[in-house]
């Protein structure tokens, strides 16, 4: 399958650092409202970002997908992903529908149950609490299959029989609605089963840069299995729209001294084992990092990016808005039209 679609996905980092273009809260936001309109001008298709609490990252997603909503007019604007253990599904519904309504319908949200934080158990911290025989996992699924639900846009609440303004007839739901959100809304899948599930329940997927191991192969290829085990799932539910898959890569085409200099030199060109959780071991995808012509052949490798219909790179915001820019344009120039895009 070609790919369809480029965007950015951005972490969000800030750090006091001289090294760093981005030393605050401020600049890290203002910074990505800024390079999401340089991508739309440079022709990318999605500005998305990453949602860490407790951390110097981009936390509150919200505000920055409306401001980006309002700056730009063609660009999807998404998060990859959203920690649904953290969220109240209808406070979220009503904010995730403001926004939307501000960008004209360019939202694409990714959610997921989560990563392993700065804090211990931080969602207890802004008030929720599995219920008894959950795990953190659960309620965070738990959140999502809310939030789809209440997204449908159907009546739920008990109107008040003297409310302050008129209400329209039969049960109330949370307003403003956003139509079709509710077929925007992906999930950050670590694993095979989780795919099936979020394909069961209609939605996309997004695959990251790293999966539990669940059988010892390459990276590109364990992820490329999950794909289709999603899309299988997918079809066997009978959807009627065709799904979409992204995955996230971490993707340099050296074309200045800059890029030499700061990628050049090589570094994770290989699959990195770890364990994200005490006794989970998971597989971390390979960066890349070459002149493009070389990145061509190894890319065209990539069973998992062959598998997508949406490519994500992963930018490093510290080096500031004009340099990241400059990565996204190296890759939509250089590469992507051998990888069927455009």
């Amino acid at each position: 399958m070609p790919v369809k679609k480029i965007g950015f996905l951005s972490f969000g980092h800030w750090s006091p650092s001289p090294q760093s273009q981005t030393r605050t809260a401020s600049d890290a936001l203002l910074q990505s409202i800024d390079l999401a309109v340089a991508a739309e001008e440079l022709g990318a298709d999605g500005a998305y970002f990453r949602v860490h609490h407790f951390a110097r990252q981009l936390g509150s997603p919200f505000p920055l997908l409306a401001a980006v909503g309002a700056r730009t007019s063609r660009i999807e604007i998404g998060t990859a992903v959203i920690d649904m253990r953290y969220e109240n599904p209808l406070y979220m519904a009503e904010d995730a529908g403001a926004a939307d309504i501000i960008a004209g319908g360019r939202l694409q949200l990714g959610i997921s149950r989560g990563s392993p934080e700065q804090v211990i158990d931080g969602w207890r911290y802004f008030g929720y609490a599995p219920a008894e025989g959950e795990t953190d996992a659960d309620m965070a699924r738990r959140n999502a299959e809310i939030l789809l639900e209440v997204l449908k846009g159907g009546g739920f609440a008990q109107p008040n029989p003297r409310p302050m303004f008129p209400n329209p007839p039969g049960l109330l739901r949370v307003e403003p609605h956003s139509e079709g959100l509710r077929e925007r809304i992906w999930w950050g899948a670590a694993t095979n089963a989780t795919a099936v599930w979020a394909a069961k329940l209609g939605m996309n997927l997004q695959s990251s840069t790293l999966k539990f191991d669940e059988g010892g192969q390459p990276f590109h290829v364990q992820q490329a299995v999950q794909i289709r085990a999603f899309r299988d799932a997918w079809k066997e539910a009978g959807h009627k729209r065709e799904p979409r898959v992204s995955v996230s890569r971490s993707i340099f085409a050296l074309v200045d001294d800059r890029d030499r200099a700061y990628f050049g030199r090589g570094g994770k060109e290989e699959d990195q084992i770890g364990f994200i959780e005490a006794d989970t071991r998971a597989i971390f995808g390979r960066n890349y990092a070459a002149e493009p012509d070389v990145l061509v052949k190894e890319l065209a490798k990539d069973e998992a990016i062959a598998e997508a219909d949406t490519l994500l790179l992963t930018v490093p915001n510290q080096l500031g808005v004009d340099y990241n820019a400059h990565v996204i344009e190296a890759i939509l120039k250089h590469v992507a039209p051998a990888l069927g895009w455009r």
